[in-house]
């Protein structure tokens, strides 16, 4: 936020527009394919408007409702397909530039999974359904043309019924957990990563380089999170696995300088129905509840030792 001191006090201020949701088609009109985006757009502007507060001088803000317009306009202007990113540091350079009392722009973008339709093992033109995971983006811009840039997904959900156990961990008077090699492991991963572009003239110049690199950092996790299809990888604990997923995006993408993954561990216990002097039903790991809370909480940054994030 921009900090202004003001007689002993410190006042933290930034303002915009939250929840701008725009949807952007492109027609190909040549017997090709549609394609479009529906994006949730968030702006906040770090401005010099401190008369707004102190004076009721409104001379030096822009209008929130400007915002909502400037990102339909600018939709609007962008003629050929382009990532959340690249919209993204659309906007907060717009902002930057146009407007001189503001000195930064933090715009995040979901993006909405639509995906095209596969009818009878073609893809469909212009049909689309809806995907599982979200392509989540946080750009920061100075009026300088210093660049933050984060990238992420929301809602990957996956599970391998086999391949996982949790043992040698502290039991004390109030653990009921058993130790075990075989179990459910299921999660729905939030992960965010750090590119170490600072500025925006050093991001490449390449069409949907980020939604490419979105989805190669989604198949990355997802294969370490897996192993191999026949034989898979065995998962010592959550935090093992959280590990080896972020590794794997470090080692894979060398522009990426951090890795952030939030992963609940959801629970799918064994069933086990007994009478107070023997059990009615036995179960040999195939029968569970499923459960959605409580749950597991695990989450980790790896980061490069030279990175600046």
């Amino acid at each position: 936020m921009a900090n202004i001191d003001l007689d002993g006090f410190k006042l933290d201020q930034r303002h915009g527009k939250a929840r701008i949701r725009v949807t952007r088609v492109w027609r190909n009109n040549h017997g090709g394919n549609d394609f479009m985006v529906e994006w949730n757009v968030s702006i906040s502007l770090l401005s010099d408007c401190l008369n707004a507060y102190v004076s009721d001088d409104n001379s030096n803000i822009v209008a929130t409702d400007t915002m909502k317009n400037t990102v339909y306009a600018m939709a609007k202007e962008c003629s050929k397909r382009l990532s959340a990113e690249n919209f993204a540091i659309l906007l907060a350079k717009h902002f930057t530039s146009y407007y001189k009392q503001v000195n930064a722009a933090i715009i995040k973008i979901i993006e909405k999974p639509w995906e095209r339709v596969n009818i009878d093992g073609q893809l469909h033109t212009h049909g689309f359904k809806l995907g599982p995971e979200k392509h989540t983006t946080e750009v920061i811009v100075k009026k300088s043309g210093a660049l933050q840039l984060t990238s992420g997904i929301e809602g990957m959900s996956v599970l391998k019924t086999t391949k996982s156990g949790f043992e040698g961990f502290i039991r004390d008077k109030y653990t009921a957990l058993p130790e075990t090699q075989e179990r459910i492991l299921a999660t729905e991963v939030t992960a965010s990563w750090k590119y170490s572009y600072e500025s925006v003239s050093s991001i490449p110049q390449i069409p949907l380089y980020f939604t490419e690199r979105y989805l190669d950092v989604k198949k990355v996790l997802a294969n370490a999170f897996f192993g191999p299809p026949r034989e898979g990888v065995y998962s010592a604990s959550v935090q093992s696995t959280l590990f080896h997923m972020a590794k794997a995006v470090l080692n894979s993408f060398p522009e990426i300088s951090s890795v952030q993954l939030k992963m609940p561990n959801i629970h799918f216990l064994p069933v086990n129905i007994s009478s107070k002097d023997n059990a009615i039903v036995k179960f040999n790991d195939d029968v569970y509840v499923p459960t959605d809370e409580p749950h597991g909480t695990i989450e980790a940054t790896l980061s490069r030792t030279w990175s600046k994030m």
